[in-house]
């Protein structure tokens, strides 16, 4: 890791009721502060959403509405949290949405919180820049660079994955700014990464469902790559993809 194993940062990963920032409820978090090869000290707590949980989220961390009866409330336990965090850099994969999740919950119970404006390393967007591995997902990426499994799909377990796979994402780098600088720019992906065309190369996506993609909320990476294959397409330089191909002719 070069100089990087002299800076300390949080990993930081979140269990929910479902995949919506605003809506959804906080159901695990776990975080760790570490340093080089070193865990320096970890933080993890079931929390009582107090609504079901639904069957589709529980298919995938096993965490059940009996599991979190009884346990913390999201309220009770975010300023411990939000102290344990501190001001070190934050890391995750896929982390402003975890980001957003804490920072709405803050919003609601009107606990003062500084995490929208911290600084933070998302090793989803680290993976996309790498660019070797076959799919994204932190599961994955864990096989690929052959890292052991960790317990089932639980928060803490992904916390000390994550931090492995940055590891080996940031070997090309000497400095957190270098990471920092590179990831303010937008990362063209090579295909698809979501959706009916997923894992499809943009260039065989058809321009009406790319138009259509266009006007959704997706993240600046994705934004970026279906920009500059429109734009490829609009200068004519793929024939055959654009709306008519024959309506120059």
């Amino acid at each position: 890791m070069g100089l990087l194993k002299n800076e300390t940062f949080v990993c930081i990963d979140c269990e929910t009721t479902g995949l919506d920032a605003e809506k959804d409820h906080i159901i695990e978090v776990a975080a760790a502060v570490f340093q080089g090869d070193e865990i320096i000290k970890t933080y993890e707590t079931l929390i009582d959403p107090q609504v079901a949980i639904s069957p589709e989220s529980m298919a995938i961390h096993h965490i059940t509405d009996s599991m979190v009866q009884g346990k913390p409330k999201i309220e009770e336990i975010l300023p411990n949290l939000l102290s344990f965090v501190g001001k070190h850099i934050i890391i995750g994969h896929g982390i402003l949405f975890d980001i957003a999740l804490l920072v709405n919950h803050a919003k609601k119970f009107s606990i003062p919180c500084t995490l929208g404006s911290h600084r933070f390393i998302d090793t989803l967007r680290l993976a996309r820049l790498y660019g070797e591995s076959p799919v994204n997902s932190l599961e994955k990426l864990r096989q690929h660079f052959n890292i052991p499994p960790e317990e089932a799909h639980r928060a803490m377990s992904d916390v000390l994955v994550n931090i492995e796979v940055f590891k080996f994402l940031t070997k090309r780098y000497k400095t957190t700014e270098q990471i920092l600088e590179r990831l303010q720019s937008p990362i063209l992906l090579k295909a698809m990464p979501l959706g009916k065309h997923k894992g499809r190369p943009f260039s065989d996506i058809p321009s009406e469902y790319l138009q259509w993609a266009l006007r959704k909320d997706f993240d600046q990476d994705l934004m970026f790559s279906i920009r500059s294959e429109l734009k490829k397409r609009k200068t004519g330089t793929l024939f055959g993809q654009v709306g008519n191909p024959f309506s120059q002719l």
